[in-house]
């Protein structure tokens, strides 16, 4: 059951990666160094030391800040295709180190996740450019972001209510394809 349960960390974890790889990080880390909630082992457990979660915090205030600014949101998530994957595999990697699950199943579901997370905010944001001129970003970014939180705080305090969350989101995703306008050839 502990592996389960490691693993569904992992996969809000990963996931909220995709959408705000610094957010879930940065919860990762401060809950680790300050509660007993999630404990992290070494070489993760390094997430905990002030001048890494200060760097991440850093990093991550000017993604907040950029990610709000059409056009440089564009390039942040160009540069988030290759940072999600890798974020979100370390995280599933680092919270299930301990509990038995195979460190290929964890990688392979972190940076899957993260990517695929990614990859869906990065179809909406050109389209949220599109339709509403730039406008809209900053308030679909707000929305990513808190998302992410939400989902690492429920990662690491309600596992298994994150992994209901992560499939909302991917009902939220399918059901934006299924309604998405299809473009028809003209003859």
């Amino acid at each position: 059951m502990e592996t389960l349960l490691s693993l569904a960390t992992g996969l809000g974890l990963s996931t909220a990666a995709g959408f705000n790889a610094y957010v879930p990080l940065l919860i990762t880390g401060v809950l680790a160094r300050t509660t007993d909630l999630i404990t992290l082992d070494a070489p993760f457990d390094r997430l905990e030391e002030p001048v890494v979660l200060g760097v991440i915090a850093v990093i991550g205030l000017i993604d907040f800040i950029g990610d709000k600014v059409p056009a440089v949101d564009h390039v942040l998530h160009a540069i988030g295709f290759v940072v999600a994957p890798i974020v979100g595999a370390a995280l599933a990697l680092g919270v299930t180190s301990d509990t038995g699950a195979t460190p290929v199943v964890a990688l392979v579901l972190g940076a899957v996740a993260a990517e695929a997370t990614q990859g869906a905010r990065s179809v909406a944001r050109p389209l949220s450019t599109v339709t509403t001129g730039g406008v809209g970003n900053p308030v679909l970014s707000l929305g990513e972001d808190g998302l992410s939180a939400t989902l690492s705080f429920a990662a690491i305090l309600v596992p298994l209510l994150a992994v209901v969350l992560v499939a909302g989101v991917v009902a939220l995703v399918v059901l934006a394809i299924r309604r998405r306008p299809r473009h028809r050839p003209i003859a």
